[in-house]
């Protein structure tokens, strides 16, 4: 009798042993599993230090709060009064940000999860020299370029040039009367540097996917979208052009006409950009973080494989990360 219960106490302890082993493997796969999902890496292609008075132990809290793997810094031109800041307005990027000593300090200092940018004046005599500086220190991109600038103008010209020897992308800010002007004969310049990857971003870039955008003082468009403006044939019809989602600019597109934006995303997988462009301090507050509401609304229109390319393999592959 003994034995027998000795026996059963032993039979059910290696049961029970089995069964809870089972139970742990399995707890321990579903946690691998949404560990996985939740690591699956992002690049964030647009972003600033001290944006609007942001520290940088935020900046870092901010990025990891969205689950950014990979960040990228864009700086200001430094701080000058002449027309293409529109005599200081555009200082900063008119939004305080850092400048490209502040952006490769930083980024050399997080070496495993920034990188940055090259950004000067464009009408300044240094322009040139100042952006070289930066590129052989190892900057992946020259922008953000946000200045009251032609966009074919001979100083603008030189920047794309100077691109194209270092084989960097260049982003641009478009915004009508404002920043970069002749938007709807860049086609020219796309044609004329057709070695060079331009990035757009910004109000006009992403009010010009609606084919009825005539009015191009409006710069958040909240009606319905017809397929075939500026922006959508640029994407179409030149193979070096790129758009920059980030931005309240950005989710507007997206949310304006989402059945739209469910196509127009599936359309250009291949050459969309995640970006964040958000100020707000902790990356984390769905009604102020532009950036967390950008990944949010992109995985909930699109399939998984235009998603990852949207939010990583496209900026890996642009900016040879």
């Amino acid at each position: 009798m003994s034995t027998s219960k000795k026996g059963f106490s032993r039979r059910k302890f290696i049961a029970g042993t089995s069964l809870f082993a089972l139970g742990t493997s399995l707890k321990l796969n579903a946690i691998t599993e949404v560990s996985s999902i939740k690591k699956e890496p992002i690049i964030d292609i647009h972003q600033h230090t001290h944006y609007v008075q942001r520290t940088d132990e935020q900046l870092l809290a901010h990025q990891k709060a969205m689950g950014i793997t990979t960040t990228i810094l864009l700086p200001a031109g430094r701080p000058v009064n002449s027309p293409a800041t529109h005599q200081g307005v555009a200082n900063g990027l008119q939004a305080e940000a850092g400048g490209n000593a502040e952006c490769y300090l930083f980024a050399r200092q997080h070496k495993k999860a920034f990188r940055f940018g090259a950004c000067a004046v464009p009408d300044m005599k240094d322009a040139l020299y100042e952006l070289e500086k930066y590129l052989k220190l190892g900057a992946v991109v020259i922008g953000e370029l946000k200045f009251g600038v032609a966009c074919d103008s001979p100083e603008m010209q030189k920047i794309y040039q100077l691109a194209q020897n270092y084989n960097v992308p260049v982003l641009m800010h478009w915004q009508h009367e404002m920043y970069n002007y002749g938007f709807d004969h860049f086609y020219k310049m796309l044609e004329k540097y057709p070695k060079v990857n331009f990035i757009g971003h910004a109000q006009t870039w992403w009010a010009n996917i609606d084919k009825d955008h005539t009015d191009q003082s409006i710069l958040y468009p909240k009606t319905g979208v017809t397929a075939g403006g500026i922006t959508d044939r640029y994407l179409s019809d030149y193979p070096n052009m790129y758009g920059d989602l980030s931005a309240g600019s950005g989710l507007n597109a997206l949310k304006r006409d989402e059945a739209h934006a469910k196509v127009f995303l599936e359309k250009h997988q291949d050459k969309l950009l995640y970006g964040s462009d958000c100020a707000d301090p902790t990356g984390s507050d769905p009604q102020s973080c532009s950036g967390t509401l950008d990944i949010a609304e992109i995985r909930r229109l699109v399939s998984k494989p235009t998603e990852r390319k949207i939010l990583y393999e496209n900026s890996k592959k642009l900016f040879r990360l």
